[in-house]
Order: structure tokens, then C-alpha cells, then sequence
């Protein structure tokens, strides 16, 4: 029996006022005489409809990086790069996102590691004046745009928290035209800021926090390189809020006299999720016909990972943190059960599996795997330095397709790793000691603050110093940084 389902809402006029009525457009024709309509073009050449009820935060995203002329640095489909609310899935998985929808914090997390800048400002952190500011600022240009998370409910609308952006502002009414990705249920309309803002000065009960606004613009080059956040697995609030509270309590209360006791009291007794918590990028491609030519693009962004790698193994709390795991009372030891993963083909598993995702949607194998004939080799393109290449076969839904995985290397000390040695590749390849020295300096400088014995705290400041690293690693643990406080509003207490 079929079911009849919702055609549209009739949208609650007043408040709200529909674009394509004559108010609306009269409103539109003032508005852009006032010079506040400038970012409505690129915004409207991106406007699309959220592909789920629960993507709004996610299609807001996407319509704000396609007008920013931002690149993913990956493909949508066929050859096109492209974003697409289903490709922001780097911060939640699909599944609970359609489920649950996403928070405030989240898309503010999304939007900074897909390669914006991102300004967000809950309503008790901010102020009606300080939005209006922003709305104007952002509705007469081009370079940034404002995307609000608010609650339906205010404007006599169905429904309850809900991401969209705003496409203008006409300042003789002061009104904002809302872009309501949406449109299935909604068409775009124009709502008093007041009453926005009243909207947005609500409580989202996921989180216990105020809901907001971000101002959203593009930046010069992609903020991460090689490392970036993940929060994809259930656990990552516990990790997070181990790190930025946990970790500065246990080392006040310890009896900590070493640098290798500081590392110890840090990662034996981290929750088992902190292995998922920060990822390094790899460059995932098709395999075309068995060519193995690189662009200069992907030559380019792999040197620039390739120069991370050493400086991070260049640093002096590299040298410690390398040391630690390959003692006795290390991660090597108690590899099997955090469940990392060293070696290359094992890597190249997991990123086949990435690969899937990223090329053909979602996941699925009868055999409950997707790679098979994982290979490592080394590619050398005339007098050029050696690459290495992980290939391997992805089967989703019965279709098979070539990956291939462009690998960082850096030769390092090998004594001073963990004694993992597959395919020739020992020790060259990201591994956990770059890891977890990448996390330690990502964390706020006041963690240490604690550490008791002032010889220690002061060396270990030095150590996890960020002033003094190279621009490119600086740039790196910088991101980091902000990814984890965009997380934390999430997390921490109201």
C-alpha cells in the first residue's frame, strides 16, 4: 500500500516572508540597492537541497564551500571534485548523522577541516549587535559567509534545530533572507534578525549548549597536511575531554620525575579510542588502467606531507616519544591491544576501506572486507626520488575498482622505532611515535602547568613548545589545536 507522504509546508507568513512573493522580491530589489545582497549571487549558483531531513547542517556546509570556491582535494563523481552534503563525513559517520543529525561544534570542526576559516559564536558567547556585525559584514561581499544554527519553533515552523545560510540582509527592515536548504519542506524566506536571533538563543538539547552562528571564508591552502582530528568513532568525547581535562589532572596529582614518566602517565591509562583520535591523511586515488603516473599535483601535496614527517621527526619531543614506545613498558608491547596498526599492508586495509567510502559511497562485502590483493612497491618516475604506492582491489556491491594510496616516507634512526619491518618500509611510513608526538603538541600549552617538579614542567614546556617549530609543522599542530577547541564546545560543561 503506498504511503501519500508531505508535499511542502505552507510557511507561517508572518513571520516569515517568502522570497518569491511580491514582499519578498520587493524586499530582495532594496536589499540589493543597499549593497547587503553581494554574497546572495555565489550563494544561490551553489543552493541545494539538503539529500536527508537530518543533512541540514551538512547541505548548509556544502552550498557555503561550493560559494567559497573552496576545493575538496577529492572527487564527488566521475572526475569532479565536488562537495556534496554526503562527502562531510569526517567528523560523524552518515549513519548517525541521518540518524541524529550533527551539532553546532561539529560543523564549525567540518567546515575548518575541509579547508575554511571558520568563525563561530554561540548566542551567550556573543550578542545581537555583534551577529548583526557579522550578517552585514558577510552579506556585502563574497569572501565570507553566515551559516546559523536556530530553532524552527520561533518562527511557527515544524520542526526544531535547524542549519541554513543566510543569503542577504535588508537594512531598512532589518531582515534576513534564510536560505532554508531545506526546500522540500520550506522555500527561502526573510525573517527579523531579532527574531533570528532569538531562534538561535536556544538550547540544543544534544549538547546542553547555546545554539549560534559561524562566519565561514576560505583561506589561502588547505590547514591540514598529513594529521587531522577524527571523530568518527563513539568514543571521541571521552578521548577528548581525557586529554584537555584528564591529562592536566593526573599529572598535578602524580608523581611525575621523568619525561618518560610524564609519557607513561599520559598513555597507559588513555581510553582505548585514542588510536582512532588523530589520523594521518593518505592520498587515495583510482587506479587508471594500471598507470602508475603521478600529477604534479599529487607530487606536490605528497612532498609537503613528506616534509611534515621529518619535521616532526626532527623535533626533540620525537626523540622521546620514540624512545618511550620502543622500551618495555611502551605501545609496542601493548600494540595488539590498542589495535594499531603499523605495518603498511595493514594500513593500506584501512585505507582501501577509506577508499571505498570516498569513491563509491558507502561500504559493503559479503565477505565483510573490502580490499583484497593489497600490494606495496615502489615508484620511481625517471630520475625522481622513489614513492611509495599501496594498491589494492575494493568490492563494493559486487563492483570491483583499483585503489591506490600515495605513502608519506622519511628516513629516520630505525633503533629508535618500534621493530615493525614489512615490505622494506620500516620506519618511513607515519607511524604511532608521530602520532602521539603531533597530539602532544597539539594540546594547550597550559596542560603542563601542573607537572609539580618546576625543572620538568619547564623542560616539558620546552619540549611541547609550538613558537619555535617550523612554519609548516607550526601551521600543522595549529590546526590541530583548533579542530580539538571546536570539538570541546561539543563536550565540555554548559
Amino acid at each position: 500500500m503506498a504511503v501519500a507522504g508531505v508535499y511542502r509546508r505552507v510557511l507561517p507568513s508572518p513571520p516569515a516572508i517568502e522570497f518569491a512573493s511580491p514582499q519578498g522580491k520587493k524586499l530582495f530589489t532594496e536589499a540589493l540597492e543597499g549593497g547587503t545582497m553581494e554574497g546572495f549571487f555565489k550563494l544561490i549558483s551553489y543552493y541545494q537541497t539538503q539529500s536527508e531531513p537530518a543533512y541540514c547542517g551538512l547541505a548548509s556546509l556544502a552550498v557555503v564551500l561550493n560559494a567559497l570556491a573552496i576545493d575538496p582535494g577529492r572527487t564527488w563523481k566521475g572526475p569532479w571534485r565536488w562537495f556534496d552534503d554526503t562527502m562531510l563525513d569526517c567528523c560523524e559517520p552518515l549513519s548517525k548523522i541521518k540518524d541524529e543529525g550533527i551539532t553546532f561544534g561539529k560543523v564549525s570542526c567540518l567546515a575548518f577541516c575541509n579547508g575554511a576559516n571558520v568563525e563561530a559564536f554561540r548566542t551567550n558567547e556573543s550578542s545581537i549587535d555583534e551577529f548583526r556585525r557579522h550578517v552585514i559584514s558577510s552579506a556585502s561581499s563574497e569572501d565570507s559567509h553566515v551559516i546559523t544554527s536556530y530553532h524552527r519553533g520561533v518562527f511557527k515552523q515544524t520542526g526544531t534545530g535547524h542549519f541554513s545560510p543566510i543569503g542577504g540582509y535588508h537594512a531598512g527592515k532589518d531582515m534576513v533572507l534564510i536560505l532554508d536548504v531545506a526546500r522540500f519542506k520550506y522555500p527561502p524566506h526573510w525573517v527579523p534578525l531579532t527574531l533570528l536571533w532569538e531562534a538561535m538563543d536556544t538550547i540544543d538539547n544534544a549538547t546542553g549548549h547555546h545554539r549560534g552562528f559561524m562566519t565561514v571564508s576560505r583561506i589561502p591552502k588547505a590547514p591540514s597536511i598529513l594529521y587531522t582530528v577524527s571523530c568518527r568513532h563513539e568514543g571521541w568525547n571521552k578521548v577528548a575531554k581525557y586529554l584537555t581535562e584528564d591529562v592536566p589532572l593526573r599529572l598535578k596529582s602524580d608523581d611525575v620525575k621523568s619525561v618518560e614518566n610524564l609519557l607513561s602517565v599520559i598513555f597507559k591509562s588513555a581510553p582505548a579510542d585514542l588510536k582512532e583520535f588523530i589520523k594521518w591523511v593518505a592520498e587515495v586515488r583510482r587506479q587508471e588502467d594500471g598507470s602508475m603516473i603521478l600529477s604534479e599535483e599529487e607530487k606536490g601535496r605528497l612532498v609537503m606531507k613528506e616534509e611534515v614527517l621529518k619535521q616532526t621527526r626532527e623535533t626533540e619531543l620525537f626523540k622521546y616519544v620514540a624512545k618511550w614506545s620502543a622500551s618495555k613498558i611502551s605501545l609496542c608491547k601493548g600494540v595488539t591491544s590498542w589495535g594499531l596498526k603499523e605495518t603498511l599492508p595493514e594500513l593500506a586495509a584501512d585505507i582501501c576501506c577509506q577508499g571505498a567510502e570516498l569513491f563509491m559511497g558507502k561500504l559493503s562485502s559479503s565477505e565483510g572486507t573490502c580490499c583484497r590483493q593489497t600490494n606495496v612497491t615502489l615508484l620511481k618516475v625517471d630520475d625522481e626520488k622513489a614513492m611509495t604506492v599501496v594498491s589494492g582491489t575494493v568490492t563494493t556491491d559486487g563492483i570491483e575498482k583499483g585503489i591506490e594510496t600515495l605513502v608519506p616516507s622519511s628516513i629516520t634512526e630505525l633503533s629508535n622505532l618500534c621493530d615493525f619491518d614489512q615490505s622494506n618500509c620500516k620506519g618511513m611510513h607515519p607511524s604511532t611515535a608521530d602520532v602521539l608526538t603531533v597530539l602532544l603538541l597539539a594540546l594547550p600549552q597550559h596542560t603542563w602547568s601542573g607537572i609539580k617538579e618546576e625543572e620538568l614542567r619547564m623542560q616539558f614546556n620546552h619540549l611541547a613548545s609550538v613558537d619555535k617549530l617550523p612554519s609548516l609543522l607550526q601551521q600543522e599542530v595549529q590546526h590541530l589545536r583548533r579542530q580539538l577547541h571546536f570539538l570541546m564546545t561539543d563536550v565540555s560543561a554548559p
